[in-house]
């Protein structure tokens, strides 16, 4: 125990002088073999890894997610399997268009981010406080932010620019009044309301899809700050909201929302007045009542800001069994932008950072990339299909067609009737396109390079090229067998195409 209160540094060297650099007399210059005075300056030079370009002032804290409804109907995700069933969250809420050190009470949308643990992979809930949005297609994205963050000219947020952009865009209005009356500035953070805003889809265990609205109702009440309460707030304290969550955690005081959704069927998609994927629109709760599910509690702060809040990443392409995607266009934007955000802030492996790992067994075929610190796979295969490993697809988990239109999005076979010729062509180029000299050269060289084959798995992999070989031409598959010192494949046994021989012999030497 007492090894964990002794001083070492990163590489587990013992070091005493952790005050004091090394140098030619007290008063002399200083040697460049310190290298614990290196390895401090270099390491602090790095400690801030970029900001978040939207979202940058957060506040998190982890807590549980208790199911209280059925709504087995609708979706067969596997948090909602069961009454009273919990699931670890972590719960991040932030201001969008200030930076890391600006004020938490200024008005702004909030950011409601929420990722869940479940043992079908992380589902992350990215949503705001506001059951709509500015835009309705993602590549307006990048101009609102623009128009809402510091002028390149001077440096300063400007009420012109703002107004310039919500001027050009009427479809901006809805949220617009929602930012501009008092919700805009919440009184902290357990006050407000939670939306998933977008239209999301639920798939129960017949197959039958659903689109839903999420909404995460406080249990604390609605609270807000007026306009002069809000100024005077950001400058008594900047940090106001973060103070506020994580003082009321810390006491005891958990805050709790109350998760609902709203459900429309793809008949009543269909029979709208007006686009139900479009978020800058709601659903009307007369029509598509809030129907409970569970309750969100907060009960721990994070132990580390940075490790657990700064590095926590979330992305709406992050669902599991059970809760799908929608049309909605600017979802399927932040499907592509939030992930890639991820991977230039924290690295490509994201993922393996303790707080957004996945609690439960992870395989697949990524490897390498900076930070990688997993056992990166060991020396399994990369690559699927592959001969070697024990991973198989679970095809249970098989999502439903789409129909939008006239057209079904789906999972199409690339090699499905129709595109499953993959022999004619290179049928062609053995027999017609090359000469005598070139289709020798080209079974040399493939009995060159198959005779580097080894292991366990060797004869496998050689008469499964060996079929594929066969399908082209049968002498092309003979010749290649016969270099190789294996048996041809059997054409009576194998659908192999029967094409006449070649007359001129093939020179070929063993």
């Amino acid at each position: 125990m007492e090894d964990l209160f002794k001083l070492r540094s990163a590489s587990g060297i013992p070091y005493v002088y952790e005050q004091d650099s090394r140098s030619v007399g007290p008063r002399g210059p200083l040697l460049l073999e310190d290298y614990i005075l290196h390895e401090k300056m270099a390491h602090f030079n790095r400690e801030r890894i970029p900001e978040r370009v939207v979202h940058a002032k957060g506040s998190a804290a982890f807590g549980t997610f208790t199911v209280t409804k059925d709504i087995t109907r609708y979706t067969r995700a596997k948090l909602f399997n069961q009454l009273g069933k919990q699931t670890k969250i972590i719960l991040r809420m932030s201001t969008i268009a200030g930076e890391k050190g600006s004020a938490d009470s200024e008005r702004d949308p909030r950011g409601f981010a929420v990722k869940f643990y479940t043992e079908d992979g992380n589902w992350d809930l990215v949503g705001n406080n506001t059951p709509v949005f500015f835009i309705k297609d993602p590549k307006k994205f990048s101009d609102f932010i623009h128009s809402q963050k510091r002028d390149p000219y001077h440096n300063l947020r400007s009420a012109t620019r703002i107004w310039d952009f919500f001027s050009f865009n009427p479809e901006s209005l809805h949220q617009v009044l929602i930012l501009m009356s008092n919700r805009g500035t919440p009184y902290g953070l357990r006050h407000m309301h939670g939306y998933g805003s977008h239209a999301f889809s639920m798939i129960n265990a017949k197959n039958e899809r659903v689109y839903v609205k999420f909404h995460f109702r406080t249990q604390q009440g609605i609270k807000n700050f007026s306009h002069d309460e809000a100024l005077q707030m950001r400058s008594a304290d900047p940090d106001f909201s973060q103070r506020d969550l994580f003082e009321a955690i810390e006491s005891g005081n958990f805050p709790k929302w109350t998760l609902f959704i709203q459900v429309m069927t793809t008949d009543q998609c269909s029979k709208l007045a007006f686009n139900p994927f479009d978020i800058t629109k709601t659903w009307s709760q007369k029509e598509f009542p809030l129907i409970e599910v569970g309750v969100l509690e907060l009960n721990k702060n994070p132990s580390n800001y940075f490790a657990q809040v700064e590095q926590l990443a979330f992305a709406p392409a992050h669902v599991i069994d059970g809760i799908s995607y929608s049309p909605d266009k600017v979802l399927q934007g932040r499907i592509l932008s939030y992930p890639d955000a991820q991977r230039y802030r924290l690295g490509v492996n994201y993922e393996q950072i303790p707080v957004n790992q996945c609690l439960f067994a992870v395989h697949n075929y990524q490897r390498d990339g900076l930070m990688t610190v997993t056992n990166n796979g060991d020396g399994s295969a990369n690559y699927y299909p592959n001969s070697f490993d024990q991973l198989f697809i679970e095809h249970e988990y098989k999502e439903l067609p789409i129909k939008l239109g006239n057209a079904i999005a789906d999972w199409y076979d690339r090699n499905s009737e129709g595109e499953n010729d993959h022999y004619s062509q290179p049928g062609v180029l053995f027999r017609e396109v090359l000469d005598d000299k070139e289709r020798g050269d080209l079974c040399l060289n493939i009995i060159k390079s198959m005779q580097g084959i080894t292991g366990e798995k060797s004869l496998e992999i050689i008469h499964r090229q060996l079929y594929h070989f066969c399908q082209v031409d049968q002498t092309l598959a003979q010749i290649i067998a016969e270099g190789l010192g294996v048996s041809p494949p059997s054409y009576q046994s194998s659908p192999c195409v029967k094409n006449q021989k070649i007359n001129t012999p093939i020179p070929f030497t063993h």
